[in-house]
């Protein structure tokens, strides 16, 4: 009990939103003691609780794209972070919406980009057109994240070791809440 807890427990996908990336069915470990002491990574897999006002009694499970203090904005096919559009060879297609936009009625509309909140996050499925995910709910408190998904072990023949993707187009050194860089 004590292991499951506070350090890792194991987790399996019921849905097809993180497509290519996890199936449904998978079977992964997620950790939960990394996040204690640094914060999530632009590329993690996270496991959390949805908002409240979601009224859904269980877990999610997405990729962090948007990190605090970032300005996001998604827009012919891309998901552009601080005016940088992100490299992602991990999605299933390529967005079909636009964000800010009617389609995206998570995130307030302020201009043609928002600013993800401090102590928030903007998650999103690797199958974006097919995703409940922060473009149709709004951000993500930095409280409801359980955990990293770190290991899939089921199958057998899809044993995997995740790590986030590097985004070289981007500085790994972060912004700040106003947009400028640190």
């Amino acid at each position: 009990f004590g292991i499951r807890s506070f350090v890792a427990e194991a987790r399996w996908i019921p849905s097809d939103s993180m497509l290519p990336t996890l199936e449904e069915g998978d079977r992964l470990v997620v950790e939960k003691v990394s996040y204690r002491f640094s914060s999530p990574r632009r590329g993690d897999i996270i496991v959390f609780y949805p908002p409240a006002k979601l009224n859904f009694d269980g877990a999610y499970i997405k990729r962090v794209i948007g990190l605090p203090g970032d300005r996001i904005r998604i827009a012919d096919g891309k998901v552009i972070v601080n005016g940088i559009p992100l490299q992602e060879d991990y999605i299933y297609a390529p967005p079909n919406y636009s964000c800010p936009g009617e389609r995206c009625p998570g995130v307030p509309n302020q201009g043609s980009e928002f600013l993800v909140p401090p102590g928030s996050y903007f998650v999103m499925g690797d199958n974006r057109n097919d995703s409940q995910d922060s473009h149709v709910w709004g951000f993500l408190p930095e409280e409801n994240i359980i955990g990293n998904t770190i290991f899939r072990f089921w199958p057998p023949n899809r044993l995997h070791f995740f790590t986030p993707p590097e985004y070289p187009e981007l500085s790994s050194e972060g912004v700040q809440a106003s947009g400028s860089r640190t």
